[in-house]
């Protein structure tokens, strides 16, 4: 096989994100911090679907053209640091196949060269023992092996480049300690290798098809692959059409785009309208596919429950000019109640989402385009949103967009409590970073499997109190895990406790530890219901 082709080359794009979304919950599994925040498959899986849907719709059989949407998708769909990491491993590689119609046997090896540096520079510290390190050493090792054996065959480039991937991930527990702790191999490394595997399975004329796996707790906007209607939202629209749509609308087209996500779909032009009916499990991917036509008329979806509130707002169809203010603020939370605290706090849009589910790339940009602002704030309030919340700054970036590094919901709020709306920039920026470096955080959790971290003994099913990113005990005791972890988060110096209880906590047991807290400290207590998942406390300490 001398060249890639267009049409090998969204073949190899679907077969990779098919062998994704069939190991997407051993990729998950591999998480090395045993919280229930397995996400590292899901994140990329989300990401890799909405880029390679996109691109298989792309009309063009040029491979730089291909390469092009498919990057765009990614970009927009990153959800994580394995998400926003892929993405630009593939931004690289489109920026090596620009302009090409064929890739060859080097363009090929170069190109996955590419995608190693992109992604190193978009990470600020970038960690050895990753998906960074198995992309950069098989893409090295790759690159080298093609022009020293003077390699002509793209499949034989490919097989060397899942060889090579494979032995980079073999050895990222001896880069990463905490790999070797658990006992695990590093998730986003391994997703890497699915996805290079689908790709080779393709050239060799083998493509990975999807699975239908059965798994607890699946989430809706993981997977979808024409799921059947009662699982669908039924989404309806009345769209008039832009004098641009109006040029380049197709109703095959149009229609093909909405198989990507849904069934049961009915698209008729009447001039500048058009009527759609689709059942889909991604009614906000279906909004914004519209979007780039024209604007709605009517819009209805059904069978959203708390999501139908919470998608047309976010995705509101009659675009409105916000009131023009000096600053806005963008914080993520998951929980009705933290929410509302981030409101209360003039916070100007809440986007939901944290360990379980990550909000991407375009969920930030959406949020940012709604506001009429000089300067953006975005609070991320998780490690792991950080990057997705950088990539949206720079995707808008005619806009003075600032990411700070809140890690934690309580690093959040402290934040926004220093906020002034009358104060400059850098004097914002300052108190608000300074809040955030003064901010204790710890979360209460269960644990689910059992594992060993730092020495600690951890057991599927107990309690776990972590204090910053360490877990200072786990005991089968909720409230006795919270009593430990306070142990360990209160000082001679603490001032303020922000005790936040989740859906699987009550008051009264809240109301139990701020006695605790009363007989060991003078600190200040406020109790918060703030519903969220996941985690029956946050608590946060100033």
């Amino acid at each position: 096989m001398d060249r890639i082709n267009g049409q090998l080359f969204k073949e190899m794009l679907r077969s990779g994100m098919n062998n994704l979304g069939n190991q997407q919950q051993k990729v998950d599994a591999l998480n090395v911090f045993p919280v229930p925040d397995g996400d590292t498959g899901t994140n990329m899986y989300l990401t890799v679907s909405n880029g390679v849907k996109e691109a298989l719709a792309c009309p063009s059989d040029n491979v730089g053209e291909i390469a092009k949407v498919l990057s765009r998708g990614l970009l927009m769909g990153a959800r994580g640091n394995s998400g926003v990491i892929t993405s630009q491993i593939f931004r690289g590689f489109y920026q090596a196949v620009k302009g090409l119609n064929e890739v060859d046997a080097v363009q090929l090896a170069h190109a996955l060269v590419n995608g190693s540096r992109v992604a190193y520079k978009a990470v600020m510290r970038p960690v050895e023992g990753t998906i960074l390190t198995v992309i950069r050493e098989a893409a090295d090792y790759t690159y080298a092996y093609t022009m020293t054996e003077d390699i002509t065959d793209c499949e034989k480039v490919m097989a060397r480049m899942v060889q090579e991937a494979k032995e980079s991930l073999d050895t990222t527990p001896q880069l990463l300690p905490v790999l070797a702790e658990v006992g695990v191999v590093d998730s986003g490394g391994y997703g890497l290798l699915v996805i290079l595997e689908g790709f080779l399975k393709a050239m060799q004329g083998q493509p990975v098809e999807k699975e239908t796996v059965e798994s607890a707790g699946e989430s809706a906007q993981t997977k979808v692959e024409g799921g059947e209607e009662e699982f669908g939202f039924c989404t309806e629209f009345i769209l008039h059409l832009s004098d641009q749509g109006m040029r380049h609308f197709s109703e095959i087209s149009f229609r093909d785009e909405l198989a990507t996500i849904g069934n049961s779909i009915v698209c008729v032009q009447d001039e500048d309208l058009v009527k759609v009916h689709v059942h889909t499990l991604e009614p906000a991917t279906a909004i914004r596919m519209a979007k780039r036509q024209g604007s709605f008329l009517k819009l209805k979806i059904e069978n959203m429950t708390e999501q139908h509130e919470e998608i047309l707002e976010k995705d509101e169809t009659i675009t409105r000019k916000a009131e023009h203010k000096k600053y806005g603020l963008i914080t993520v939370a998951a929980g009705d109640g933290i929410r509302d605290m981030f409101l209360d706090l003039r916070a100007d849009a809440v986007i939901g989402g944290g360990q379980t589910m990550n909000p991407s790339t375009e969920d930030f940009v959406s949020a940012i385009r709604k506001l009429n602002c000089d300067h953006i704030l975005i609070l991320p309030n998780n490690s792991n949103i950080i990057l997705a919340a950088q990539q949206a700054a720079d995707v808008l970036e005619d806009q003075d967009i600032q990411v700070l590094p809140t890690k934690t919901i309580p690093q959040g709020l402290s934040a926004c409590i220093m906020f002034n709306p009358d104060a400059d920039l850098e004097t914002n920026l300052s108190e608000m970073n300074e809040a955030i470096e003064n901010t204790k955080s710890g979360e209460v959790t269960y644990a689910v499997r059992d594992t060993t971290i730092d020495g600690l003994d951890v057991r599927a099913g107990e309690f776990m109190g972590i204090a910053g990113k360490k877990i200072v005990t786990c005991v089968p005791d909720m409230m006795n895990a919270a009593r430990n972890l306070l142990d360990s988060m209160l000082d001679e110096d603490s001032e303020v406790v922000t005790l936040i209880y989740g859906e699987d906590a009550m008051k009264e047991q809240a109301e139990q530890l701020e006695a605790y807290i009363a007989d060991k400290s003078d600190a200040e207590v406020e109790i918060v219901n703030g519903k969220q998942p996941v985690y029956s406390f946050i608590i946060g300490v100033e």
